[in-house]
């Protein structure tokens, strides 16, 4: 059986030896991770000066309720988003503001929002506390947690070309020279854009930013839930990597050691980020994981998410294809509508109930032994320890074929339905080599195939 619940997490996270498309931890179970997790569940954001709280609690039961185990626990690197850089489908049309940031903001002098400069050589209290109150709150609902070091997709991709004024990212950015009381200026291009504050161009800068790196490592090192991420949507290769790098080398000094991750549509493209030191990565859209993503070939672990190929986007059909790719799919959710989007919309329901529904058949089956097989279903989307376990995905339901030993078997078989969250009565089959099976309502399907004689887990 494979560990997700709170009593449960026992120790770090780590790659699984037999199949590395997966997390362990000390049990030695398969730890498959999936949930939603929404821009404002570390840093409040709003309208209002200073922005209205963001009830954490309140987030935690609604993961509960919709069976998720994970969440990114959002960075955002700049004091306010221009919503309008997000277009007129997603976007609130006015400048959210942002706070607490890492640090403290005692001047001399004021920034460019009139406010006291930042004082980069002093950590903010206020925002450690936080960092690590909700990480720990999370461990003990079960939750594991992929802490965001860095923000990339304010200067990355938003800063320039979009309906807002150019330059808005950097010019509320920290490391911005007017912002800060250290002379530390990270705009190396001297563009006015500031797209170069997360490279290595600036050693006083990178001074700072790995101080910071120690300073969350430090606050959360001895929690099992951890996980780190380099940085949303931005980046440079080489600055990725030493971040990962130097998480792990300083994790080494430490008691206990966190997977850390690089995640797509920021500087780097697929091969790079397999190449890199990085425990895991998520794939994108530009790395050709869309709505139907390649099955995964296990180099390491794939937390597919629907931020790096819709933004916010996708549907249940995704989920059950990510699954049963050896994916572990991820869903960017609006949430209540405060930053983007609308409350609680209902198209993403189905969604957010399906990526539950796929943990608890990731804690039915035997994770371990099962790996991605498009030759062994005639709709190409199946999980299987071939002879012994199979789960398959119909997306248009109807009939399927799937390839079971060639010797006489004695299987149950039972059907589940991602619309309705029903399971049907378990059916018992003896059968051998090519079978079909009908699935007995209409619409999309999932069919779990089990050898009748029960073995080792």
């Amino acid at each position: 059986m494979n560990s997700t619940s709170a009593e449960n997490i026992k120790g770090p996270l780590r790659i699984h030896e037999s199949n590395p498309r997966y997390f362990t931890d000390d049990s030695g179970n398969v730890i498959y991770l999936t949930g939603s997790h929404t821009w404002d569940n570390l840093v409040d954001m709003g309208k209002d000066d200073p922005p209205q709280p963001f009830d954490f609690d309140g987030y935690l039961d609604f993961l509960e309720k919709y069976g998720h185990n994970f969440i990114r626990l959002w960075a955002w690197d700049s004091v306010v988003w221009n919503t309008l850089a997000n277009g007129s489908v997603l976007g609130k049309q006015f400048i959210h503001n942002v706070a607490p940031q890492p640090w403290v903001r005692s001047g001399p002098g004021n920034a460019l929002d009139g406010k006291p400069k930042f004082d980069l050589t002093k950590f903010n209290p206020a925002y450690f506390e936080r960092l690590r109150e909700r990480v720990a709150a999370a461990e003990k609902r079960g939750v594991y947690v992929s802490v965001m070091l860095f923000e990339g997709w304010g200067l990355h991709h938003a800063n320039r070309g979009r309906a807002v004024p150019e330059g808005w990212a950097w010019r509320s950015h920290p490391f911005h020279p007017d912002n800060n009381v250290n002379g530390i200026n990270s705009d190396v291009s001297r563009d006015s854009l500031g797209v170069r504050v997360h490279s290595l161009e600036n050693p006083a800068a990178t001074a700072i930013q790995e101080a910071y790196i120690r300073k969350v490592v430090d606050t959360v090192n001895d929690l099992d839930n951890v996980l780190y991420e380099v940085i949303n949507e931005g980046g440079d290769k080489d600055w990725d990597w030493w971040v990962v790098d130097t998480i792990h080398n300083y994790e080494k000094t430490k008691t206990k050691q966190h997977p850390v991750g690089i995640t797509g549509h920021g500087a780097e493209r697929l091969a790079s980020m397999l190449a890199s030191p990085a425990d895991w990565i998520s794939p994108g859209r530009a790395d050709g994981y869309a709505e139907d993503p390649p099955p995964w070939d296990g180099k390491k672990v794939s937390l597919l998410d629907t931020d790096h190929v819709w933004g916010v986007g996708g549907n249940h059909h995704w989920v059950w294809k990510s699954f049963l790719g050896g994916h572990n799919p991820l869903f960017m959710d609006p949430y209540y509508g405060v930053v983007l989007g609308e409350k609680l919309d209902p198209k993403f329901e189905p969604l957010r109930l399906n990526l539950g529904y796929a943990l608890r058949y990731a804690k039915k089956v035997n994770l371990r032994l099962m790996v991605p097989r498009v030759d062994l279903a005639s709709s190409q989307y199946c999980l299987a320890d071939p002879g012994k376990e199979y789960l398959v995905y119909l997306p248009d339901g109807g009939k399927v074929t799937v390839m079971l030993p060639e010797e006489s078997c004695n299987f149950v078989v039972e059907w589940f339905n991602p619309r309705t969250g029903m399971t049907t009565e378990v059916e018992k089959y003896t059968s051998q080599g090519k079978t079909d099976f009908i699935a007995p309502f209409s619409g999309d399907a999932v069919l779990y195939i089990q050898k009748r004689d029960n073995y080792e887990r």
